[in-house]
């Protein structure tokens, strides 16, 4: 049976674990809290808990003064707000770039690339039959070289962006580099929201690391009896309970982390 509600997800590890045939001595909320510790960690280590967002922000006048932007305050880039599956700044897990802007950034009918294209197009295809002193590699290594001037003259923006103070610094004099009322395009990573994205709930994975969650928090609360005889021979081992816990959750973070963890963004420039 698929699971795809945060109740449906609790009781496949309390069944799991040999609820109802063992007690599992863990309180509903204790079960609701590991799940969301589960949700988190998923959500920061697996690709698939996340998704990649470009996000526009209208530049203010308290962005200026303040030379940073609070990510909270991003809309999405297509204007649409009504759409509950949208992700929102508040759902950010990283930033990775802003998109180019200034002089160099767009192509107009003046810029060289436009002419380039527009005067030399037929003479790359003739040059592609030997017919023309332009072909196609001269034309590539034109592009490079605009290109490079571009990073060389506006290269890309270096930025740092922290999660719990929601404030994205982008290195650049925001006095003259850009003016109040124009656009910042921003591409990331925002995490999915499981009550839209329910298949998240039926991940293999997500419901190894939850169920180990459950049984470590299971051993915690029976630790504080460890040794203790019950009616009929029974001793408590919530240590060792503890213990095999531990070395299911290590064996299940060091998976995501080695085979489902998106790779790292190097910034140049």
């Amino acid at each position: 049976m698929a699971v795809t509600s945060k109740q449906q997800l609790i009781d496949y590890a309390l069944r799991k674990l040999g609820s109802p045939v063992v007690e599992i001595n863990v309180d509903y909320q204790q079960a609701e809290d590991r799940l969301d510790d589960a949700l988190e960690y998923f959500q920061e280590r697996h690709y698939d808990g996340v998704d990649k967002v470009f996000f526009r922000h209208k530049v203010t006048a308290a962005d200026r003064d303040n030379r940073y932007i609070n990510t909270h305050d991003f809309g999405p880039i297509n204007g649409v707000t009504s759409d509950a599956s949208a992700p929102s700044g508040a759902d950010l897990v990283s930033i990775t770039k802003v998109l180019q802007f200034g002089d160099f950034a767009n192509i107009n009918m003046f810029d060289i690339r436009y002419q380039m294209a527009l005067s030399d197009y037929f003479g790359i295809n003739r040059g592609l039959g030997g017919n023309s002193s332009l072909g196609l590699a001269s034309y590539d290594m034109t592009k490079r070289y605009i290109n490079m001037i571009e990073d060389f003259f506006q290269p890309e923006k270096a930025l740092t962006f922290s999660k719990i103070s929601n404030r994205l610094h982008i290195d650049m004099d925001w006095q003259t580099e850009i003016q109040v009322g124009e656009y910042i395009i921003i591409q990331g990573y925002a995490k999915l929201n499981p009550d839209v994205y329910s298949e998240i709930y039926d991940d293999r994975y997500m419901k190894e690391y939850f169920t180990a969650l459950l049984k470590r928090q299971w051993g915690q609360n029976l630790s504080k009896f460890d040794g203790v005889q019950m009616p009929g021979g029974v001793v408590l081992r919530g240590s060792q309970i503890f213990q095999e816990a531990q070395i299911e959750i290590d064996r299940v973070e060091e998976m995501l982390l080695s085979r489902y963890e998106l790779p790292v963004d190097f910034m140049t420039g």
